[in-house]
């Protein structure tokens, strides 16, 4: 198969998804808009939630897979940027919202998207991990707990709000997400 043929297919099918919602993503739309027939699209990905599962983990797993910093802080503070990153770019605010809210009405891309989903989660565990053999946290964290705190601010922020987040904020969160996780133990 042909990289430039998947690469035109993945960009527009992020373009479409952004343009008219998950429920309105027409896989034929998408091949047609690439200027590719959708034998090719179909021979890549069977379905719409095995391709939006595909294509998200493919740039959505290297988000959170930040190398080792040398302290929870700096470890944070480098997830929060790669965070930061993905979720500056225009069309990834608008699937990313629409995808959560897709998520609980179609149950194909609810299986598609938990196992990414969860890959993520053991990028953060990682993470927290790290901190615990340096001493930095105690090993009775609530990871579950800790996980979605390290995240959510900036997503909802970035996302939700549609606000916006220099290097002092995010800085100043990672002190703050830093300060909570040791007081969590």
């Amino acid at each position: 198969m042909r990289a430039d043929v998947t690469e035109a297919l993945t960009r527009t099918f992020f373009q479409e998804w952004a343009r008219t919602g998950y429920s309105g993503l027409s896989l034929e739309r998408v091949a047609r808009s690439a200027g590719v027939g959708k034998a090719a699209l179909y021979r890549r990905w069977p379905e719409k939630a095995v391709m939006a599962s595909d294509l998200l983990s493919r740039v959505g797993l290297t988000i959170t897979d930040v190398g080792e910093q040398g302290s929870l802080e700096d470890d944070l503070k480098a997830v929060l940027f790669a965070i930061r990153r993905v979720l500056r770019h225009p069309l990834v605010k608008r699937i990313i919202t629409d995808l959560h809210a897709e998520i609980e009405r179609t149950p194909a891309l609810e299986r598609a998207i938990r196992p990414f989903q969860r890959a993520r989660r053991e990028r953060v565990d990682a993470l927290i991990d790290r901190a615990i053999e340096r001493g930095e946290v105690a090993s009775s964290i609530d990871r579950e707990t800790a996980a979605d705190l390290i995240a959510a601010p900036l997503y909802w922020r970035l996302a939700v709000l549609g606000g916006r987040s220099d290097r002092a904020h995010i800085e100043r969160l990672a002190r703050m997400l830093t300060l909570a996780l040791r007081a969590g133990q």
